[in-house]
């Protein structure tokens, strides 16, 4: 696929972008790397008022920034505005507290004085996926450009004007010129730039093998990596849960972004105690959602942002219905323009199917029946991946359990998982490593340098 935006309601191409030149790469690693030797002299008062610039441009522009995203990805509008001002939140949490996170940590050593000390390393370079396509970017900018790194951005190939949008908040909000700067590059230019010296580390969000592929590249230069990939998060509910909050809860859990989050929920385990009455509830959530133009302010659910991404839950939802699964709601595209698949639950999942190992991205919910606790735990560590999961339950043991034996990254308790600027977040197995997020993610692109001072 090229450079383009091509409207997901319609299918129709809305604007062409030409990759950029090696000349053109070039000159701008150029100028990143000329931009650095200035900006990492700049002082973090400075750094912090750029950045709350920042977000009052975003919160200013909420809504045709978002009507952006929804244009190239097919978000639903009233999804898109709230991504574009939780990208503020995060370059104001960044604002406040990177200062603290950056400060000269003293230590007790033989010397006359030693401490810890948090310096940049250069230039970063972010590839960034589709399904957030202003958040994911900021929650690396932000912690990025405080640290006094810069920033270059390959993202995906169908949301060029939120890619051009980003940098141009950022130009606007008063960073120095080179500081981040939009690459239209295509897949295949990635490795070059990887290996430039120039560039001294990479943060990837998207697939296994986009990750597998970064990381190997930036290990064979050995160059700092952060990965955040693919998850299949698990949905446990056990008899002691808050039944109609936590069926409320699973609908945004897994719909949200029209199922198209890594840390949606995607399995659905439910003690067997309560497992009829949950299904039968969300059955009809589901059957209720409103289907349609994500630029309609009453959709619930939009397309999906390519027709890859529809023909691929197609033939996993078909895979599963073949062996003997069913679907009490949906199961099928819809017959109109655009990259649309029905909201679906998918019941009775025979062991074997995709439902047990691949990650399904769009409107699926899987749901599975479980006798204990034990085997909630044991069913939704049996994937390779561990990226967020959660447990309904008011059983304090229970809770304990879940916490200490759920294999990922996050584990909330009668809640949903999402991504807070306060709070680390990552995940473990194929789910990627490293942190973004809090003081661990503004930790990830520096210099973690020992200083120590005698006589």
């Amino acid at each position: 696929m090229g450079i383009a935006t091509i409207d997901p309601a319609t299918g129709q191409a809305v604007k062409t972008f030409a990759a950029l030149t090696p000349a053109e790469i070039e000159e701008k690693l150029d100028r990143a790397d000329r931009a650095f030797r200035s900006y990492r002299r700049t002082m973090l008062v400075e750094r912090s008022r750029w950045l709350r610039n920042a977000a009052d441009i975003l919160e200013r522009d909420a809504e045709s920034l978002g009507a952006t995203i929804t244009l190239e990805m097919g978000k639903p509008i009233k999804e898109a505005a709230g991504e574009v001002r939780k990208c503020a939140t995060v370059c104001r949490y960044y604002a406040d507290r990177a200062p603290e996170f950056l400060a000269d940590e003293p230590a007790e050593t033989d010397a006359k004085f030693s401490y810890v000390a948090y310096h940049p390393l250069g230039v970063i370079l972010a590839v960034m996926p589709w399904n957030f396509p202003l958040w994911q970017v900021f929650r690396f900018a932000a912690p990025a450009l405080m640290a006094g790194n810069v920033g270059i951005l390959k993202h995906a190939s169908n949301v060029p004007q939120c890619a051009l949008a980003i940098e141009r908040v950022l130009m606007e909000a008063g960073f120095p010129s080179g500081t981040f700067q939009t690459l239209l590059v295509g897949a295949s230019q990635v490795e070059a730039i990887v290996r430039d010296d120039r560039v001294k580390g990479a943060a990837l969000t998207g697939s296994e093998p986009a990750g597998a592929s970064l990381a190997s590249i930036a290990g064979d230069c050995i160059k700092p990596t952060v990965l955040e990939l693919g998850g299949s998060d698990p949905f446990i509910v056990m008899p002691s849960a808050d039944l109609d909050a936590a069926v409320r809860t699973a609908v945004t859990a897994r719909l949200l972004n029209t199922g198209q989050s890594c840390i949606a929920a995607k399995r659905f385990i439910l003690h067997e105690h309560i497992a009829d009455a949950f299904i039968s509830k969300l059955v009809d959530k589901f059957a209720a959602l409103n289907v349609g133009d994500p630029k309609d302010p009453a959709t619930d659910i939009g397309p999906l942002a390519t027709p890859t991404i529809l023909d691929e839950i197609e033939q996993q939802v078909d895979a599963c219905l073949k062996v003997g699964a069913k679907a009490p709601t949906g199961g099928f595209r819809l017959d109109r323009p655009g990259n649309y698949y029905a909201p679906t639950i998918l019941t009775d999942l025979p062991e074997g199917c995709p439902a047990y190992q691949d990650e399904f991205f769009g409107p699926v919910a899987l749901t599975f029946r479980v006798p204990t606790l034990e085997a909630a735990i044991d069913l939704a560590n049996s994937t390779e991946f561990g990226l967020g999961a959660c447990a309904w339950t008011t059983v304090e043991a229970e809770q304990k359990a879940a916490i200490e034996r759920l294999d990922a990254g996050a584990v909330f308790i009668n809640g949903m998982v999402k991504s807070d600027p306060r709070l680390p977040f990552g995940g473990i197995k194929k789910s990627g490593y490293g942190r973004e997020l809090a003081r661990q993610g503004i930790h990830e692109f520096v210099n973690i340098k020992t200083v120590w001072i005698g006589d």
